[in-house]
């Protein structure tokens, strides 16, 4: 310990090169008690932690396989993953820049999905996703770049830079393989404006915390198609903006009987044109919509509230004469060490429920009738949808502190609210790791 002592006082550089000669200190690689797969370095990386610096490796790799059913009931298995490269700096530490902190995180992202083809008829594609880790395009990408600066002893937070709605807006974990229990949904459903972790875009928030239970935060982020495109993962330039996604959130974090919980209501409201669901050709000067998340643990094991039952809920609707899905509802639990010999393990299960706006369907039968095919087999039948239906269970195993998989089984009913497609059931498998 009094050789780190000493060593604080080096550069981050010549720190590096101190320590790693001392590899009798801090965690080994593979170690399960290390946060780390590749270990503490000897314990470089705790004390450049102490200095301000948090440098990071993530993966997450998810497999799935059709059991049965879907659009084609032909059985194979697909791998997709993510790796994500990043930086946090306690700018306090670091430069004296008190309560202010910098990020920065790059994410790449390749493989291939199940639901594109198998669970789904592409002329339709599948509302959810098998596999929540693909998509936006199987590439490199500048995720994060962002600076948060704290004022009045925390109580405001500001926060400006590149990054997505969902990092701080309609929030939620991602530990289910179904992207309908994955993260911000509001972005799976209006994704055409509000764009999910990987993508990002210049945008600022602004946080008050008005007690230590509630806070209030609204949002103003750059609408820009463009940064969707496969080459401008690292576009930094405003060219193609067509407006401003506007989101606003009031956000209760209560403790109910000493276990925590967490409840949001937010709206967005987007300056861009979009088309018109009926008549493609005719456009809405905005678009809006709104969402309420729930998050609840019940009960403690045996007194430990690390462990126990948690419910969650999310629910939101959108603009009807502008948005494919105009409301999607979930439900579903997780427990918590339900096991004394695995305490830190997860079970988990959720429902989905994504309704396809009614004029979708009324244009799809409008369509078949101007071209006279009735047929679903014909290549130039549009597919006439309606509501789809996910499910998943999981159990997490907690294998080391770096690592935990999850094996599971999905249930999608009607995949792409399409009546023709066959229910699907799919085996996945979901890992997580930090290097």
């Amino acid at each position: 310990m009094e050789y780190f002592k000493r060593s604080l006082g080096l550069s981050p550089l010549a720190l590096l090169v101190a320590v790693a000669s001392n590899t009798a200190l801090g965690a080994g690689a593979f170690e399960p008690s290390s946060k780390w797969m590749s270990g503490d370095w000897g314990g470089t990386r705790t004390a450049l932690l102490e200095q301000g610096y948090d440098f990071t490796l993530d993966y997450v790799g998810e497999v799935a396989g059709n059991l049965h059913g879907g659009y084609n009931d032909d059985r194979t298995a697909r791998y997709s993953d993510q790796f994500a490269l990043g930086m946090k700096l306690d700018l306090e530490k670091i430069l004296g820049w008190q309560d202010a902190e910098f990020k920065l995180a790059i994410t790449e992202r390749s493989g291939r999905n199940l639901s594109n083809d198998r669970i789904s008829d592409p002329r339709a594609g599948q509302f959810s996703s098998v596999q929540e880790v693909w998509g936006r395009g199987q590439t490199w990408r500048l995720t994060q770049l962002w600076i948060k600066q704290k004022y009045f002893d925390g109580a405001l937070d500001v926060k400006l830079g590149r990054f997505g709605e969902g990092e701080d807006f309609n929030s939620f974990p991602c530990d289910f393989q179904n992207l309908a229990f994955c993260g911000s949904q509001v972005g799976n459903w209006v994704g055409g404006i509000w764009y999910n972790w990987p993508v990002s875009q210049w945008a600022m928030r602004v946080k008050y915390n008005i007690s230590p239970e509630f806070f209030a935060q609204v949002g103003v982020f750059e609408q820009n198609p463009s940064n969707l495109e496969t080459g401008n993962g690292f576009k930094l330039s405003g060219s193609g903006t067509k407006g401003m996604i506007l989101p606003v959130e009031l956000v209760w974090a209560p403790r109910v009987n000493g276990l925590p919980g967490e409840y949001r209501l937010g709206y967005y409201y987007s300056t861009a044109k979009a088309a018109d669901i009926e008549e493609p050709s005719r456009s809405h000067s905005s678009k809006h919509g709104w969402w309420v998340v729930a998050q609840q643990q019940v009960t403690a094991h045996h007194g430990d509230a690390s462990r126990g039952l948690s419910l969650f809920a999310n629910f939101t609707v959108h603009d009807k004469a502008t948005n494919v899905v105009d409301n999607y509802q979930q439900v579903g639990l997780v427990y918590k060490g339900a096991f004394d010999a695995r305490p830190k393990d997860d079970i988990g299960v959720g429902v989905a429920r994504i309704h396809v706006n009614d004029d979708v369907k009324q244009r799809a039968e409008l369509l078949n009738a101007a071209s006279g095919i009735d047929d679903y087999d014909n290549p130039g039948f549009v597919p006439i949808q309606r509501s789809e239906y996910n499910a998943e269970l999981y159990y997490g195993f907690h294998v080391t502190d770096w690592l935990t998989v999850r094996p599971n089984l999905q249930y999608i009913k009607r995949p792409g609210g399409v009546d023709e497609v066959d229910n699907a059931l799919v085996a996945g498998l979901k890992v997580q790791s930090s290097f």
